[in-house]
């Protein structure tokens, strides 16, 4: 039987590389989702590709309290419940020394990465007791368990998450919930091309190009490449499912050795 059969997944960041990478291999594994996003196109060019049979998708900005509710309500309308909530919707933000980093850039960073997961779980938790139980996956980064220059923002919210994480594996041991995050390093997404782009411009320097900035992130992973989304997608798929009954309160590299050496 497949490892999610009869199983409803709530993914938000449908519309991005991972998103889309584990709502494929959910579906592929019995699992019907729901997809949230902000890009109506992406998310129903991809619930198309999936089959409406399996997939489904609401637009909406999970920094805001009514939308977040909403899409957990139209979950539950469509599919009858909530077992899986993979909490990935995330920006990078900037990238700039601490000083010349924009306030309201940070904010915004915060709220999609930080507001935006304690809101999934505010209204999730309550659906999945009603079920009898579930699986959370907050998608973290190496930046979660590191410093990283230039990133104040994106690096403190994947640090947050991680004690949300925590902080709600333990008040969820009760009700058969399980909540867990993924670290992944870079993965072969738009998030890096952007912060690839956006080293080069701060470089200022005409030897700096997106090559080459690729070819120095890669040179920091002991497996001397990014990831593929799909890489991440199944270390997401053995947290949704019963293979990981016994996990619960874990951060899940999947970084091609990176956090194995040092910064």
């Amino acid at each position: 039987m497949a490892r999610l059969t009869g199983k409803v997944a709530l993914i938000t960041g449908g519309a991005g590389g991972i998103g889309q990478a584990a709502a494929r291999q959910f579906t592929a594994e019995g699992a019907s989702v729901v997809l949230i996003d902000r890009e109506e196109a992406a998310l129903q060019e991809i619930v198309s590709s999936i089959g409406e049979d399996k997939a489904s998708f609401v637009v909406a900005d999970v920094t805001q309290a009514d939308q977040t509710e909403n899409y957990v309500k139209s979950a539950i309308e469509r599919w009858g419940g909530i077992d899986i909530y993979l909490a990935n919707a995330g920006i990078e933000g900037a990238v700039s020394p601490i000083p010349d980093y924009p306030g309201d850039m940070f904010d915004q960073v915060i709220a999609v990465n930080v507001k935006g997961v304690w809101l999934g779980l505010k209204y999730v938790i309550p659906a999945m007791r009603e079920r009898g139980g579930g699986s959370i996956v907050i998608t973290s980064s190496t930046a979660g368990i590191g410093g990283t220059a230039g990133m104040s923002a994106y690096t403190t919210s994947k640090h947050a998450v991680i004690g949300l994480m925590r902080t709600a594996a333990l008040e969820c041991a009760p009700m058969g919930i399980r909540v867990n995050t993924v670290n992944p390093a870079p993965i072969e997404t738009r998030m890096m091309r952007s912060l690839e782009e956006m080293r080069v411009a701060a470089a200022d320097s005409t030897e700096v190009t997106v090559e080459r900035t690729k070819q120095a992130y890669s040179a920091r992973i002991p497996l001397q490449r990014y990831g593929d989304p799909q890489e991440v997608a199944k270390m997401m798929l053995f947290l949704a499912s019963d293979d990981s009954s016994y996990c619960t309160g874990g951060v899940y590299m999947v970084d091609g050795g990176r956090s194995a050496g040092s910064p």
